[in-house]
């Protein structure tokens, strides 16, 4: 099974080859951003990708659902430390497979990767059953959610995320009427509660 790894920090994208290629999975790539796993993607045609959600070019979301376009059967387990069951909707939403947190075994990540190449239309998560929540946020709504946690304008968040201001500022609503929030600052304390940020 070729696979491409994708994830910002140079350690863990390393150690998980090393730990991948031990279970006799033939590692094609590895990418620290949404630009490099896209290129690699078509240099490579890997059965399988692993996302980390945290990228410096964008959402892991992003590009789950971009992959999910481009290949139906495609093998995509997210490996994150987030662990909200609002990732975890957001992740299947988006069209993922699988969903792990980094602080699970080896061997969970490697059984999502058979499961999700042998049953490509399936989800499957330790997470997953998880009491749910009315009214979870979207996996776009979490990529606002983030970048207003790194203090930026409706504008900024427009342009890095290319939407319109406007489209912004209806997901902003939004984050702020699921959270039950009054204002932005209130939004991110609970969000935190919640543990929608690290």
């Amino acid at each position: 099974m070729k696979v491409l790894i994708v994830d910002d920090h140079a350690v863990v994208r390393h150690g998980l080859k090393s730990a991948i290629q031990s279970f006799g999975y033939e590692v094609v790539a590895v990418a620290g951003s949404i630009n490099e796993a896209r290129a690699f993607m078509a240099q490579t045609n890997p059965d399988a990708i692993i996302v980390d959600i945290n990228l410096p070019d964008g959402s892991g979301f992003d590009l789950v659902t971009w992959s999910r376009r481009v290949s139906p059967r495609i093998a995509i387990v997210i490996l994150t430390l987030n662990d909200g069951q609002d990732y975890v909707r957001a992740a299947k939403n988006a069209g993922a497979n699988a969903f792990i947190v980094k602080s699970a075994p080896l061997s969970d990540l490697t059984a999502a990767l058979d499961f999700a190449i042998s049953s490509p239309h399936s989800f499957s998560s330790k997470l997953s059953n998880l009491p749910e929540v009315e009214g979870g946020l979207t996996a776009r709504e979490i990529d606002v959610l983030q970048s207003i946690n790194l203090g930026l304008s409706n504008s900024a968040i427009a342009k890095n995320l290319f939407l319109s201001i406007s489209t912004v500022k209806t997901h902003v609503s939004s984050i702020l009427d699921k959270l039950n929030a009054d204002n932005r600052v209130q939004a991110l304390k609970i969000a935190r509660e919640r543990g929608l940020l690290l």
